[in-house]
C-alpha cells in the first residue's frame, strides 16, 4: 500500500452509496457501548448459570485478552497488508485498511464499525464456543476487551504524545510503520509480537523524526478549520 502521499486532513470516500459510506465510520464510544454488556454479560453467565470460579473465569478471561494481542499481530501483518494481485482484492485491503494509511488523521475508521464488527465478532464466538465449548464464554470477552483495548491505544497513538515515557517505544513503532516501513511495525496494543517475530523497529538506530510525528497526529479542530 504504497502512496504518493499521506493526506493530513480529510478522509477516504469509500464507498458511492452514502448508506454505505455512513456505515464504515464509528466513533469509539459507540464501539465501547456495543461489546462492554456483551463482556459483563458473559462474565455474568459464566459465573450465575454455568458456575465456572472465579479463579478460572479470570484466567480464561486474561488468556483471550492475551490470545487478542497475538490475532492482532497476524491480522495487521498477513491480511491487512496483504500483497494483493488482483483488483477487486486490492480495492477490499483498501477499504478495510489502506484507507488508513492514506489518510491516518482520519478518526473515524480507527475502529470496525458496528455492522461489521457485530458479524465478525458472532463468527469468531461461534469459532471458539466449537472448539472451547462453554469456556468461550469466559475467553471471548478477554478477548473482545483486548479489541476495545487496542482500538483505544491505536487513537490515543495518533492523538497524543505518549502520557508514559514507558510508552514511547509502542508509539514510535506505530509511527514509523506509518512513515518509515509499512513491513514493519505491526503491533499496535504491545510490541511483544514484532520483538517475537523480527518486525520490530531497531529505535536506537532510528532518528526520531518529530515533524512526521506531528503530521500523523490529530490537532485540534479549531486548527484544522484554519487549514481548511
Amino acid at each position: 500500500m504504497k502512496f504518493d502521499k499521506i493526506h493530513n486532513k480529510g478522509q477516504a470516500k469509500l464507498f458511492q452509496n452514502s448508506y454505505l459510506e455512513m456505515l464504515t465510520k464509528t466513533h469509539p464510544l459507540v464501539i465501547w457501548g456495543v461489546y462492554m454488556p456483551v463482556i459483563i454479560y458473559c462474565l455474568y453467565y459464566s459465573a450465575s448459570a454455568l458456575q465456572f470460579g472465579i479463579p478460572r473465569i479470570v484466567l480464561t478471561f486474561l488468556a483471550g485478552g492475551l490470545f487478542w494481542t497475538f490475532f492482532e499481530y497476524i491480522m495487521h501483518r498477513f491480511i491487512f497488508h496483504l500483497v494483493a494481485e488482483s483488483e477487486k482484492a486490492r480495492r477490499i485491503v483498501y477499504v478495510m485498511h489502506g484507507n488508513h494509511h492514506e489518510y491516518p488523521r482520519d478518526r473515524e475508521r480507527l475502529f470496525m464499525p458496528p455492522v461489521p464488527s457485530i458479524i465478525f465478532a458472532s463468527i469468531v464466538f461461534m469459532l471458539m464456543y466449537g472448539i472451547m465449548r462453554h469456556n468461550a464464554f469466559m475467553f471471548f470477552p478477554g478477548f473482545v476487551l483486548g479489541y476495545l483495548l487496542y482500538g483505544s491505544m491505536h487513537y490515543a497513538i495518533h492523538a497524543w504524545n505518549p502520557p508514559f515515557k514507558w510508552l514511547k517505544p509502542l508509539w514510535r513503532n506505530h509511527h514509523l510503520h506509518h512513515y518509515k516501513n509499512e513491513n514493519q511495525g505491526f503491533g499496535v496494543s504491545t510490541t511483544i509480537w514484532d520483538r517475537v517475530f523480527g518486525t520490530m523497529f531497531d529505535l536506537k538506530k532510528e532518528k526520531e523524526d518529530k515533524q512526521k510525528v506531528q503530521e500523523l497526529m490529530f490537532r485540534k479542530r479549531k486548527e484544522e478549520l484554519v487549514e481548511d
